[in-house]
């Protein structure tokens, strides 16, 4: 039997019951020949919830807040400003040395030692413009070819780096280093120029990649004819020289300049450079930069982390709808900056070395009679990795990760001798369980052991 399809269906009731068609076209009939409608569209009739309109008003109400910050980009280590306070000695021997750039001569090769936060990379970004800015006067060719080692860690990537400057195409991969090298080195002896080689972290290539790179780029001089090359390396490790081969140690090390720590008064001197430009006027309480540089001091003199310090200060304000930034605000940055750094340390560590942490944390709840030590870590340790089916180490290897652990702070492990029964490593958490817990158990390898029970009397299984 055929169906006749230009007959509409009659819904229950005998109402017509109107087909997709039908509503389109109507809709259509709405909208007049010059496109204007002249009735209420399809979706007229919507109407915002309460919870959406909310929504639609959060940023507005946030921009309608007063702020703090006048600029608070300033207080971030990305920002170099026109003078850093307590570094001239140091731009002042920089400066000695790269001045031959400008007479068109090779300087000497830098190596630069210091701390994190000591200013070591501001002080040669800074150096760096000022010098390209009066070659630039002076019609001297010179250049500065900045590369971050943490990141370009490599001699392939660093050598494709440099040709790439050049303007020469090398793949990411796939040709030999070799040729790469020959590529950058034609490219910089097309014409007389000076190049200075900045290698930031250079203690990070020498550890993963060795000296090659290095050996290379120091001895290139003796192959130009033309152009002339310096090196720069910046380091935070003031051992690393120990992995270079002698050669490339004598050649690159001609120059040497340390950068010490700041005290908190010099590291007061920085904030109040940098909080004029990053505050509003009268913003800002007496005790707050006194109390950022202290803190910071007592972390080895780290400039970066009293301008974290002074930043998330301002910020925990501003989002408390305070209008002036308090030495309470300071204490609770401080604590949120080591709780950030401690989760970003927990969730980076190898598995092994989580499964041993999450067992000294399992033993931390679960005792308060005595001092946990490796054995009962072990012990612990050993449970968890069956329940998650993985290999177990040694104990000789189970204690050296714990070492590395109180290296990086997490775990305070201290060697007791106990007589005739030899030594061992009395350990206590130096993190908050908890929330060392919740980081540990992000990882989905382990968490099914979520309902691990932490009494002390189950290590010993």
């Amino acid at each position: 039997m055929l169906t006749d399809r230009t007959t509409p269906p009659l819904a229950p009731g005998g109402a017509e019951v109107k087909t997709v068609a039908d509503a389109s076209k109507e809709a259509s009939d709405n909208i007049t020949n010059d496109g204007n409608k002249n009735s209420k569209g399809l979706f007229d009739n919507l109407v915002s919830s309460p919870e959406e309109k909310s929504i639609d008003n959060i940023f507005q109400n946030l921009l309608s807040m007063k702020g703090i910050f006048q600029n608070r980009e300033v207080l971030r280590s990305s920002y170099t400003p026109d003078y850093l306070p307590h570094r001239m000695d140091q731009i002042n021997a920089v400066a000695e040395i790269l001045v031959s750039a400008l007479r068109g001569e090779s300087p000497s090769n830098i190596l630069i030692y210091g701390k994190t936060g000591t200013g070591k990379t501001a002080t040669l970004e800074s150096v760096s413009k000022k010098l390209m800015d009066l070659a630039e006067r002076m019609h001297v060719e010179c250049k500065v070819l900045f590369i971050n080692c943490e990141r370009i860690d490599t001699q392939y990537r660093i050598l494709a780096h440099l040709a790439r400057h050049y303007n020469r195409e090398v793949p990411i991969t796939g040709w030999p280093t070799d040729q790469v090298f020959n590529e950058f080195r034609d490219a910089l002896d097309k014409r007389e120029q000076v190049a200075i080689i900045i290698l930031d972290e250079i203690d990070n290539l020498v550890k993963k990649s060795g000296d090659d790179i290095l050996y290379n780029l120091s001895r290139i001089n003796s192959d130009l004819k033309k152009a002339k090359v310096s090196i720069i390396g910046i380091s935070n490790d003031l051992t690393f020289t120990d992995y270079l081969d002698p050669r490339v140690k004598s050649s690159l090390g001609e120059e040497e300049i340390i950068f010490p720590p700041y005290n908190a008064l010099q590291l007061g001197d920085i904030l109040e450079q940098r909080s004029k430009m990053a505050f509003k006027e009268n913003t800002l309480e007496a005790p707050v930069i006194p109390l950022c540089s202290a803190f910071a001091a007592q972390e080895h003199g780290d400039a970066r982390k009293a301008l974290d310090l002074l930043r998330v200060s301002g910020e925990i304000a501003e989002r408390s709808r305070d209008s002036l930034v308090k030495e309470e605000h300071v204490r609770r940055a401080r604590e949120k900056i080591e709780q950030d750094r401690i989760t970003e340390v927990v969730r980076t560590l190898p598995t092994q070395s989580k499964l041993v942490l999450y067992a000294i944390v399992l033993l931390d709840k679960g005792n308060d009679t005595h001092e946990l030590n490796t054995g009962d870590v072990y012990n612990v340790y050993r449970r968890l990795c069956r329940m998650i089916d993985s290999d177990v180490l040694t104990q000789r290897r189970v204690t050296d990760l714990i070492s590395e652990l109180d290296m990086l702070g997490i775990v305070n492990a201290t060697v007791v001798s106990k007589g005739r029964y030899g030594r061992t490593k009395e350990i206590a958490l130096s993190v908050p369980p908890e929330s060392t817990s919740r980081v540990l158990l992000d990882d989905y390898r382990l968490r099914s052991l979520k309902d691990s029970k932490p009494f002390y009397n189950q290590q010993r299984l």
